[in-house]
């Protein structure tokens, strides 16, 4: 059954944000992520307003927790701390979906 990571992100500084997104595919990569949503028109109807909204698919809930403990990753969210604000849920998906 697959499972989601849902992001909400705001960049606040672009160039070491280029950082992140120069690691984070290395992550994604490894654990089969497939990217449902990235940044594109959104609308905030409740809650904190973040520039952009990620949801990326992984094959099980797994590989999604692995993908976001993963010396990769870690890496990459080391470099992001500085560049941008971030929520990251990670999300179990329905059987049949």
């Amino acid at each position: 059954m697959s499972a989601y990571w849902i992001a909400h992100v705001t960049v606040t500084d672009p160039d070491a944000y280029a950082g992140y997104q120069a690691l984070a595919p290395l992550a994604f990569a490894r654990f089969g992520a497939e990217f449902l949503a990235r940044g594109g028109t959104s609308e905030v109807l409740e809650g904190p307003v973040y520039e952009r909204h990620v949801i990326i698919r992984f094959p099980d809930l797994a590989s999604a927790q692995a993908c976001y403990r993963s010396d990769e990753y870690q890496r990459a969210r080391q470099v992001r701390a500085g560049a941008a604000t971030a929520s990251v849920t990670i999300v179990d998906g329905m059987p049949g979906v």
